[in-house]
Order: C-alpha cells, then sequence, then structure tokens
C-alpha cells in the first residue's frame, strides 16, 4: 500500500495545481479530480489512497455530500477526509467535522499546517 498517496478533490483547477506542486515536492503522491463523481471513481479504482482532500464547495455534489457517500462505503468509509473550504466562517470547522471530516484547513491553505494534519494519516517515508 502506498501510505503517502493522496486524492485531491477541487472543482478548481488552480487549487490542484497548486496542491499537487507542493505536496509533490514534499514526496507525497498525488491524484486528483475536478469534482465529488470523479473522486468516487477514483477511490473505487485505488485502493492505495490514504488521505482525501475535499474541497467543500463545488457544483453537483458538494465536499458534505461527498463524506456522505464516503462513510456509507465500506471500501471508503474508514478513509480519513480533510475539508478544505474558503468559508472560513465561525462554525464551518465543526460543521465539517460534524459532516465526517478528520480534520480541516482553510484556503488560502497554510502549507505547514496542511503537511502536519496530512502527516496524522499518512506516511512519507
Amino acid at each position: 500500500m502506498a501510505e503517502n498517496k493522496i486524492l485531491i478533490i477541487d472543482d478548481d483547477n488552480r487549487n490542484i495545481f497548486a496542491l499537487r506542486a507542493v505536496l509533490k515536492a514534499r514526496g507525497y503522491v498525488c491524484l486528483s479530480a475536478t469534482g465529488a463523481e470523479e473522486g468516487l471513481e477514483i477511490l473505487a479504482e485505488d485502493d492505495e489512497v490514504a488521505v482525501v482532500l475535499m474541497d467543500m464547495m463545488m457544483p453537483g455534489i458538494d465536499g458534505y455530500e461527498a463524506m456522505a457517500i464516503m462513510k456509507q462505503s465500506p471500501g471508503f468509509k474508514n478513509i480519513p477526509v480533510i475539508a478544505v473550504t474558503a468559508q472560513a466562517m465561525l462554525g464551518d470547522r465543526e460543521r465539517c467535522l460534524n459532516a465526517g471530516a478528520s480534520g480541516y484547513i482553510s484556503k488560502p491553505i497554510n502549507v505547514d499546517e496542511l503537511v502536519k494534519l496530512l502527516n496524522l494519516y499518512v506516511l512519507t517515508e
């Protein structure tokens, strides 16, 4: 199992590009999807994803719905999800955690904070 494989689900390719570049430079293997539907398909095909970085505000299936789907799936329910959101308002962190996220980070992303969160779930050795 590739313990350092991260799936980035974000509807903005610029966010995916930036996160992928930063995380790849730090030794992570990154997969990406521009929507929750595509992200769930990747999870179904790749059992080596260690953690999901999930944008919460996406068209179609948003991050909250995607986490609910993951929690109902035997194959996905144990994969930690770190909620990524620009909606850094009071109560958003709690809403994400209550929806099933293992962690929460707001945009613009503090890379050191993100890596600390990832290190709780991912091995980079």
